[in-house]
């Protein structure tokens, strides 16, 4: 039986623990309750495997994944001698962890001093204040941040950033309203050389995949971050919408299919009873989840532990 457990028992939780546990807690209170009490019974029958299909697709796990959940949990079972319902609740917990994807990724905080992390994502998904979040959640980290306001497309998005830059005390590289958007890129990447800040944190514009002019301008904006520091490492951070669901995976999907991404971040999640997709994040889309949003304020941002949600969601 494989261990559901990270940490020792009465061990307590770290702070980012405790806000994934707490940015869960309506998906936990709603279908994964009722997922809960189906291990309940001693016995798993047909129509236990049946009822958890039902309830992973109500808790926005999505049909293509909660379908692969159920049938590599019900076959793990199904080696056993002994099929109770304990066995089955280890199963899909395990499967639950493995359908997330690799969970070996280098921590933002210790990636190398000229990183550039690209912002990207559609409008609406809550990208300027994951911007901000990053940026707080790095100078917690002893890393030194700058911001550039690449939207120079919305109204007011580089006031906005603006305001966001004060409350986490990092410096904005802006220009006027429908500048360049790759001058305002090479100018962050080579003031931050110049003033030795380990991060360029790049807000870009909202865009829908429909718009080719803007996926070709994230393409752009690559090739600038390369003349203006050729040993700059770039990361593509899309930020998805935990609150609209499937939904999110549907955009996401025709999204990166024009743009490279590396992880991605899940915005809002605290304010969700739908956080089952994250399960298809990875399974559809294979993506990483790297970050969740696990509240309002600044300091509500944690990495993404597989274990720690899975086990969130049953706890």
């Amino acid at each position: 039986m494989r261990s559901l457990f990270r940490r020792s028992p009465g061990e307590p939780k770290t702070e980012e623990q405790q806000q994934l546990d707490q940015a869960v807690s309506k998906t936990r209170e709603s279908s994964f309750r009722r997922i809960s009490t189906l291990f309940h019974e001693a016995i798993v029958t047909d129509e236990t495997w049946e009822e958890l299909e039902d309830l992973l697709v109500q808790a926005d796990v999505g049909p293509v994944t909660a379908a692969r959940l159920v049938e590599d949990a019900r076959g793990e079972v199904e080696t056993l001698e002994e099929r109770t319902a304990v066995e089955a609740e280890t199963a899909i917990r395990g499967q639950m962890v493995d359908v997330l994807g690799s969970d070996s990724r280098v921590p933002l905080e210790k990636m190398p001093s000229g990183t550039v992390l690209l912002m990207v994502g559609v409008n609406g998904s809550g990208k300027t204040t994951t911007t901000a979040k990053i940026a707080r959640y790095l100078e917690r980290h002893g890393r030194t941040v700058l911001l550039a306001a690449a939207d120079t497309f919305r109204a007011a998005a580089i006031d906005q950033l603006r305001v966001w830059g004060e409350r986490v005390k990092a410096p904005v590289v802006a220009h006027q309203q429908e500048a360049d958007p790759g001058a305002v890129v090479f100018d962050a990447v080579r003031a931050a050389l110049a003033r030795h800040v380990d991060f360029v944190i790049v807000d870009t514009a909202g865009r829908l995949h429909t718009k080719f002019n803007l996926m070709e301008e994230l393409q752009k904006i690559r090739r600038v971050v390369g003349k203006a520091n050729p040993e700059a490492a770039i990361i593509a951070l899309l930020v998805i919408d935990a609150t609209t669901g499937q939904n999110a995976i549907l955009q996401a999907k025709s999204f990166l299919a024009t743009v490279e991404v590396d992880g991605i971040i899940l915005a809002k999640l605290d304010g969700t009873a739908k956080g089952g997709v994250a399960f298809s994040v990875y399974n559809e889309l294979k993506v990483p989840i790297w970050y969740v949003g696990t509240g309002e304020t600044m300091d509500d941002f944690a990495a993404f532990d597989h274990l720690e949600f899975v086990n969130a969601l049953f706890d």
